[in-house]
């Protein structure tokens, strides 16, 4: 888990007494290997010039994000009570969001125009996974959407709902935020909340061969993103840049997600939740049976597509039969386009033809005649 990847350093835990420390999350360095497999997947350079997501907030519901993080820096995190993170996932997802390129590393967000809005679900603790609990988490998604935020990302999902987090899904998509939260469970018939209410996007994490990381599977999973093999912005940077990297965690693959919805409310900003999901779940790369999946959802994250791509503003696909779950190869691009057909190309090509042979028949001709066509 990230936990285990990320603790180096010491501090003391929020809420707790001052003697009692735990382990805090710090860099490994700075991030300078090639650009890392989920970010060539998600190919958020070939987005930028449609857009970067300008305008838009994304509330990271988790760990808090340490402001600490200079590639946050600069307006990137608004100003906040838990701009702090000892965990690191809260800023490890945020910069997945939203980290703003730097020539000193090759990481950057994939949506850096936008602005990430940390609200702390679950205390800093070295003794196992940040697990959120559903009314902590459902006060923060509240005041997520209270707070404009377009995009809820949500990184520290609990084992189960309760009035009050349903009751703040509800308000948040009526508020017409988008809220998405990873799927996390190690058994089949587990379920992660809020990504298993009406309404929420939720994300499994996948592998590089596109096999999911958890097990937790059902018709409420909507969409596969990367969950394993990460690079990110390290909380405990004091300031300068730096990443961790090759971390596992599914929790963190519903943080490209997010940023996908960061840079597609920017560029079509009239779409509702509702829609949002349509575009998601209809250019997503469809799993090897070409139908919904029980572990994979609608298929891997096409972020491209889901920006770009005309047409697909109605409601959202309807739950198909669910296949047994599979492996899907990762996209780096939309989907190509539909064969073309010949009969059009052939007729141009033979009036080319015509065309060129006009002339020299002509002369022919004239000197045929010339010659009373003889030798």
């Amino acid at each position: 888990m990230l936990l285990t990847a990320l603790v180096v350093g010491a501090c003391t835990v929020a809420g707790e007494r001052p003697a009692v420390a735990a382990q805090c999350a710090a860099p490994a360095g700075v991030y300078r290997d090639p650009v890392g497999w989920a970010t060539r997947l998600v190919d958020p350079a070939r987005i930028w010039p449609l857009t970067t997501g300008a305008g838009q907030v994304v509330a990271v519901v988790g760990t808090g994000v340490d402001a600490g993080n200079a590639q946050l820096a600069g307006g990137q995190l608004l100003p906040g009570p838990d701009n702090q993170d000892c965990d690191g996932r809260g800023t490890f997802a945020a910069g997945i969001v939203a980290a703003r390129p730097d020539p000193s590393t090759t990481f950057s967000g994939i949506a850096p125009g936008a602005r990430v809005l940390a609200l702390r679900a679950a205390e800093s603790t070295t003794e196992g996974p940040a697990e959120g609990e559903p009314d902590a988490v459902a006060g923060a998604i509240t005041r997520a959407a209270d707070s404009g935020a377009s995009v809820i990302l949500v990184v520290t999902p609990t084992r189960r709902s309760s009035p009050a987090l349903e009751a703040a899904v509800r308000h948040a998509l009526a508020r017409n935020s988008v809220v998405v939260s990873s799927v996390v469970g190690d058994k089949p018939d587990a379920r992660s909340y809020p990504a298993a209410l009406p309404g929420v996007v939720a994300v499994t994490g996948i592998d590089q061969s596109g096999t999911p990381v958890p097990a937790e599977s059902g018709d409420h999973v909507s969409i596969a993103a990367p969950g394993k093999d990460l690079a990110g912005t390290s909380a405990g940077a004091g300031g300068r840049i730096g990443h961790r990297w090759g971390v596992a965690d599914p929790a963190l693959s519903a943080a490209s997600v997010a940023a996908t919805v960061a840079l597609l409310r920017a560029y079509r900003p009239g779409l509702t939740p509702s829609q949002v999901v349509t575009r998601l779940t209809a250019t997503a790369v469809r799993p090897p049976q070409g139908v919904r999946d029980s572990r994979l959802g609608w298929g891997v994250l096409n972020a491209y597509a889901a920006v770009a791509a005309e047409g697909l503003d109605g409601p959202a696909p309807s739950a198909g039969p669910s296949e047994r779950a599979g492996t899907v190869a990762p996209a780096a691009g939309p989907p190509s386009l539909p064969p073309q057909p010949r009969l059009p190309g052939a007729l141009a090509l033979l009036a080319v033809v015509v065309a060129a042979l006009a002339a020299p028949v002509a002369l022919l001709v004239r000197r045929g005649r010339a010659r009373r066509w003889r030798a």
